[in-house]
């Protein structure tokens, strides 16, 4: 019949899509976050427990620290940010967050955002200026350029200020200030000391060595991104690899950098000037390197005179609050778009919002998507209230369509005209019950982006054994959740299924006993097998995903007796 015909398909698409997210992006993607974190802790381990190995385990730091010892530079030590700038070039070339760790080890190491660009990963910005023309016969700083500077530490209540003179008399000045956040400002000023009028352009870029590594899941951009008049546009690294050449935009203020999948590099030029924005890749001395840059349009300084403008730079965390109130302060379009919401944007931005509202009131992300959940149930109550009304309506037309189906199982036509003028005289829709399945999904698809993507769900716990739900619950039934004396994390989590995927199976099973049993054999089946299917598909998603799919079975259960009385109390 159609309206089985209707279910069935929304159980099979909904089945499938889950079934590709698995094997398609969900897999690949556990397996490069476990590799990581296995590193990670692995370093660690060595770093704490093999003194014979440590020398091997802290090259890359050791090839830091030699980097930052051979310049010169200036300390930053501000709220969330500390590193320094190096004066040779005057690049900010060394970013630590102060507030973010690796991992959940209590030792862990913090977060490096920009490291210098002789490092391995190599990443910085800085800002500068390029002749307008050819025939401006004058010098200009570059990247050996020694700048001096006036302090020996930038705070957020102390600002710096960096001068070279070029031999023709022009000063430049930079004054480098940060504020409680991850916002920098940088004041460029020119002093034309000379007799003659000079002309030049502003620049900035964010350069990046070697190819980082990429969850390289669909659903998040990770890599060169920008607001382009107003236009968001995102490049992948392999995007700028196969580009013959850069690739150029023009706008009129915008921003442009390079995200990662919690962590945001902008150039923010002031929003009333107009800019050519590039993106490119390149290869110097056999090194991959990405660059992300803007030119700004032609000043010209009189003799004598001076000329100021003021960009800005962001290097921080994806923090939705934060972006926000930049966006606003500074008239920034979209920065919000650095965090990748998708296409469900008007779900998925309110979703993050309403969850760290309730974060903030009870202090647990977990407690947060249980309560969405409800929020989403009851903003959905009366769809459910129909769809349920719906389907056991439907049950009680079972004998009747049975009859009509028997008389007229050789005429087609007449056949679905006697099912229709049914269902309009009982006041039925067969698709109806199709409904909330039909719905659930870009809810389920909007909750499952902001719990992969937002930076607030980076290592928050739950209770007892979830630690991180952003990742897989890890306790598994194959050692009896933790009694048996072996990890068989080794095995795919689609099989090592944890609590949580148990407790969410259950729930499922116990919310099909109180719906209206098909009474079509295929379906009856299908519904009977579906608990298994979605305990072991969800099994290697995120715990807070889990969580959610099981507070809505319960809620859904509750809401299902709530109407099932309401109906009775009708009825009699």
């Amino acid at each position: 019949m159609k309206e089985q015909g209707n279910l069935l398909l929304a159980i099979v698409l909904s089945l499938l899509i889950l079934l590709g997210f698995q094997y398609f992006f969900e897999a690949p993607k556990m397996k490069k976050e476990a590799e990581r974190k296995k590193h990670l802790e692995q370093t660690e381990d060595l770093m704490k427990n093999n003194t014979n190995n440590l020398e091997d385990s802290i090259t890359g730091y050791l090839e830091i620290d030699d980097a930052l010892s051979k310049d010169q530079r200036i300390k930053i030590d501000a709220t969330r940010l500390q590193g320094s700038i190096s004066l040779k070039g005057l690049k900010i070339d060394d970013l630590t967050f102060k507030n973010y760790k690796e991992t959940l080890n209590n030792d862990s190491k913090l977060v490096t955002l920009f490291k210098p660009s002789s490092t391995k990963g190599g990443y910085f910005s800085n800002f500068g200026w390029i002749k307008a023309s050819a025939n401006e016969d004058f010098d200009i700083p570059n990247d050996q350029t020694i700048w001096t500077t006036n302090s020996k530490e930038i705070t957020n209540n102390n600002p710096a200020i960096f001068s070279w003179t070029n031999k023709q008399g022009v000063k430049f000045e930079q004054e480098i200030s940060i504020d409680e956040n991850y916002m920098f400002k940088i004041k460029q000023k020119v002093i034309n000391n000379t007799n003659k009028n000079i002309s030049m352009t502003p620049v900035a870029k964010i350069s990046r060595t070697d190819t980082p590594e990429t969850l390289g899941f669909f659903i998040l951009h990770e890599g060169p991104i920008g607001v382009i008049d107003d236009i968001l546009e995102e490049l992948d690294y392999k995007d700028l690899k196969k580009s013959i050449g850069p690739i150029e935009y023009k706008s009129k203020g915008g921003w442009m950098g390079i995200t990662d999948k919690y962590w945001l590099a902008a150039l923010i030029p002031d929003q009333n000037s107009n800019v050519v924005a590039r993106y490119q890749f390149y290869t110097k001395n056999n090194k991959e390197k990405y660059q992300v840059d803007y030119k700004g349009g032609i000043i010209e300084i009189p003799s004598n005179k001076s000329a100021t403008i003021q960009n800005l730079l962001y290097a921080g965390a994806k923090e939705i609050k934060l972006l926000d109130k930049y966006e606003k302060l500074y008239s920034i379009p979209r920065l919000d778009f650095a965090i990748d919401f998708g296409w469900y944007y008007f779900l998925t931005k309110p979703f993050l919002y309403i969850l760290i509202f309730f974060q903030n009131i009870f202090g647990n992300f977990g407690v947060s998507i249980i309560l969405l959940t409800l929020l989403i149930k009851l903003v959905f109550f009366p769809l459910a209230n129909k769809s349920y009304v719906a389907m056991h309506k439907m049950k009680e037309l079972q004998p009747q369509l049975l009859r009509i189906k028997e008389m007229y199982k050789n005429d087609k036509v007449k056949l679905n005209q006697e099912m229709m003028a049914l269902y309009k005289r009982e006041k039925v829709n067969p698709a109806a019950g199709c409904l909330p399945i039909l719905i659930q999904i870009p809810v389920f698809f909007a909750l499952y982006k902001i719990l992969f993507v937002s930076l607030e769900m980076r290592q928050a716990p739950f209770y007892l054994w979830i630690n991180d739900l952003s990742v897989a619950d890890p306790t598994s039934i194959l050692n009896l959740f933790g009694l048996l004396p072996y990890d068989p994390n080794f095995l795919p989590k689609i099989i090592n299924i944890g609590i949580w995927p148990l407790l969410m199976g259950g729930t499922m099973w116990l919310q099909q006993k109180l719906n209206p049993q098909p009474t079509d054999p295929m379906q009856a089946k299908i519904f009977m097998f579906l608990p298994i299917f979605f305990t072991f598909i969800l099994a290697p998603f995120p715990s807070g995903l889990v969580i959610y799919w099981t507070a809505n079975n319960v809620l859904s259960m509750g809401q299902q007796i709530l109407i099932k009385k309401k109906m009775e109390k009708e009825k009699n």
